[in-house]
């Protein structure tokens, strides 16, 4: 039982902490944005931190059952 909250809280923080990065970068776009740093040719700071975003997303997805469902067994 230690093991499973050993890696309960270390998984946890680690997607809390990926989470923290994602809204920074969220900010540092905004930021760039407002500079008008982006057009319609250049765009891809946006599109990777969307897709950091949508990875950090299905990898909550796919943990949620993981720890909270199977770990109750």
């Amino acid at each position: 039982m230690e093991l499973f909250f050993g890696l309960y809280f270390a998984m946890t923080g680690m997607h809390a902490f990926h989470t923290v990065v994602g809204a920074g970068l969220m900010i540092w776009l905004i930021v760039k944005a407002k500079n008008k740093a982006f057009s319609e040719t250049y765009s891809a700071p946006v599109e990777m931190v969307g897709l950091y975003w949508y990875f950090v997303v299905i990898v909550w997805i796919f943990r949620f059952p993981l720890l909270y469902l199977l770990g109750r067994t």
